[in-house]
């Protein structure tokens, strides 16, 4: 019974899989511009994110599930009263609800790492790019995003397999993934136990599985950043080799 559930479970994968992909993309916009904010000290933008991190990180994902599931068709309703426009939560699809909280969720622990990444490259080298004439923007695209996406790979691949399990709670907006289908198909026979087995398994699978692949990726990029310091390290020497 276990096993037999596991096909029927999964023509909801892809609604897990866009939910996740969909939100991790977003919260590492945000995180990133959190992030820069955070670096930069800006006073008053500094406070906002500030608050809002802590906020996002000391609160379950579930109750802010439900805070933007319910809040925003209240905040909607507070704008028609202040402006007498005619805004409608209904045309919202609920999976924009379960996004818009994920990503911001996310976002908060994603922003710490990737400042976390960006302060340990070390400053000698942005001020050896701007020495050049590189922009800030340059500098950051072509400097210091690539070194810091080495040291916070691996806490990002975790975030996304986090995101991963955090999308089992999207079914408190009323999206119906794979645990919210899995409830739908245990309904009908009264096999509940069975059923959250075989979710289980499905969701250890896919974690297992993005586990393996970022572990690859992580040792693909040393061995490629290893490789760039060798070829560094030779031509220094050549050139340090005293002329015949």
């Amino acid at each position: 019974m276990i096993f037999t559930n596991i096909p029927k479970l999964l023509k909801y994968l892809p609604t897990t899989l866009e939910i996740a992909v969909i939100a991790y993309a977003a919260s590492l916009i945000v995180g990133f511009l959190v992030a820069l904010v955070k670096i930069k000290k800006t006073k008053v933008l500094y406070q906002i994110v500030s608050f809002y991190v802590s906020f996002c990180r000391g609160t379950p994902i579930i109750v802010q599930l439900y805070a933007t599931y319910f809040g925003i068709p209240m905040i909607l309703q507070l704008i028609n009263a202040r402006f007498g426009t005619h805004l409608s939560s209904g045309f919202i699809p609920n999976i924009v609800f379960a996004l818009t909280a994920l990503s911001l969720n996310d976002a908060a622990y994603s922003s710490e790492y990737i400042r976390a990444s960006i302060e340990s490259v070390e400053a000698g080298q942005r001020e050896a790019a701007h020495s050049i004439g590189m922009t800030t923007w340059q500098t950051l695209r072509r400097i210091v995003i690539p070194e810091a996406m080495v040291v916070a790979l691996p806490s990002l691949g975790n975030s996304f397999i986090n995101m991963i399990k955090n999308t089992s709670l999207a079914f408190t907006c009323a999206v119906i993934e794979l645990t919210a289908g899995g409830q739908l198909i245990a309904g009908r026979n009264y096999r509940y136990f069975e059923m959250y087995i075989s979710l289980a398994i499905v969701y250890w699978v896919i974690t297992f599985v993005l586990s393996r692949v970022f572990g690859l990726a992580e040792k693909r990029i040393r061995r490629n950043e290893k490789e760039v310091d060798r070829r560094a390290g030779n031509q220094r020497a050549a050139k340090e080799l005293p002329q015949a």
